[in-house]
């Protein structure tokens, strides 16, 4: 009895203590009880070596960087819409003072006929006679007066140019431009000791409007002031085509004449005592049928300028107001972070 009762005491020890074994808790009390006798911890050490977690970002931080990336985005925005409004105010002031040239011609039968004035000196005119193109017979008599047909009309007035008086001699220019009709003029001028000769003359728009002007010097005046001046020189005939410019404007129109000469050698076969009268030839024709008239178009449009440049502020108003709420966010959430960092100090 007693062997069978030892050997049943035995098993059952064997069995509680395999029950112990498998006991989840059985190793943590065996670890704590070697710690406490030990004095240490048996726990597996931290691979990394430096017992520290890595670290982490906040939320705060990544809303601070995307704030300040939205400031300076905005900031960009800002700057590129300053210099959109400058370039706009630029480019209109740029159009506004260079009006756009349209230029178009207008087919005449007839032109006004203009006027030419003569300013000779000392030389004398012999003759002055409207032909046609076709229609110039050769020189009889060269250096002679001779009967004309043109209207002549004489003015002395004080130059703007010049101190004293001149004499123009003013001519009713050629108009039937559909039958090339021209003016032919001659002046001879004793010899002088001037080693070059040449007249003077100037084109205007009507002739009309010197008859009927009040002050004929005043507007011989104002002629000269406002058209340029050309010569023709002696010993050759200077043949001269006209053609009429008008420019008009916003507010202002005015009439200039460009012209295109050619010179062609007189051949003088008079005795050589009369070759000291040197002789003037000139002839005045249109070149051709057609009126150029340029009108001066301002482009800039103000009402498309003043759109643009209303978004524009919009724009940098909505930024600089944007930039103020987030600048004021950013204080509000640093009085913030100290007034939390204060209270945990002080716990």
């Amino acid at each position: 009895m007693l062997g069978k009762d030892t050997t049943y005491r035995e098993l059952n020890d064997d069995d509680e203590r395999s029950e112990e074994l498998q006991s989840p808790d059985f190793f943590r009390d065996v670890v704590e009880k070697d710690g406490e006798g030990r004095g240490e911890s048996i726990l597996p050490e931290d691979d990394s070596g430096g017992g520290t977690a890595p670290p982490r970002v906040s939320k705060a931080c990544l809303k601070n960087v995307f704030t300040v990336a939205l400031i300076f985005i905005y900031l960009l925005l800002t700057a590129v819409a300053a210099f959109l409004a400058y370039q706009t105010i630029s480019d209109f002031l740029e159009k506004l003072n260079h009006p756009v040239m349209s230029v178009t011609y207008k087919e005449v039968d007839a032109f006004s006929p203009p006027g030419i004035a003569l300013y000779p000196g000392q030389a004398r005119l012999l003759s002055c006679r409207h032909r046609y193109h076709d229609d110039l017979p050769p020189l009889v008599d060269p250096g002679r007066p001779r009967e004309g047909d043109c209207v002549v009309k004489e003015v002395t007035y004080y130059g703007p140019f010049a101190n004293g008086t001149q004499k123009a001699l003013v001519v009713r220019g050629p108009s039937d431009v559909r039958s090339r009709e021209v003016v032919f003029i001659q002046f001879s001028q004793n010899k002088t000791e001037e080693d070059f000769s040449a007249i003077p003359y100037m084109l205007f728009a009507k002739f009309s409007d010197l008859d009927h002007s009040l002050n004929k010097s005043e507007f011989m005046r104002d002629c000269e002031r406002n058209y340029s001046t050309w010569t023709f020189s002696g010993g050759f005939r200077t043949w001269v085509k006209m053609s009429l410019v008008r420019t008009s404007g916003k507010s202002s129109q005015s009439v200039q004449f460009r012209q295109e000469s050619a010179l062609v050698k007189f051949n003088d076969k008079r005795p050589e005592p009369e070759r000291s009268n040197e002789l003037f030839f000139a002839v005045f024709e249109w070149r051709d049928p057609f009126t150029q008239e340029i009108r001066l178009i301002v482009t800039a449009n103000p009402w498309s300028s003043a759109a643009i440049l209303c978004g524009v502020f919009m724009a940098l108003f909505k930024a600089a107001n944007f930039a103020k709420l987030t600048v004021q966010w950013i204080i509000r959430m640093r009085k913030r972070h100290l007034r939390n960092k204060a209270r945990q100090l002080g716990t």
